[in-house]
């Protein structure tokens, strides 16, 4: 997993900043090529990172929700005093 997601975004900067490098700057076909695989690399650490707060909320949920079932059957929060 940690492959998919650091893994997999460094190596495409890498191989973006050897096509800028080899492409001569800021002009030709080969550091456009580098550009579009920073870019490409930034979008797949977000889509990742995305994901990845996705299933914070949903855990965020879920333990909201069983706060609530305790609150129904016991009056009461959890971590509250009281008895």
């Amino acid at each position: 997993m940690l492959a998919l997601r650091y893994g997999l975004p460094g190596v495409l900067v890498v191989i973006g900043v050897v096509a800028i490098v080899a492409g001569g700057g800021a002009s030709g076909a080969v550091a456009g090529a580098g550009v579009v695989f920073l870019g490409l690399a930034l979008m797949v650490w977000m889509i990742n990172w995305l994901f990845r707060m996705s299933l914070d909320s949903n855990r965020d949920r879920d333990r909201e929700e069983e706060a609530r079932e305790y609150f129904a059957r016991h009056g009461r929060w959890p971590g509250e005093g009281g008895g």
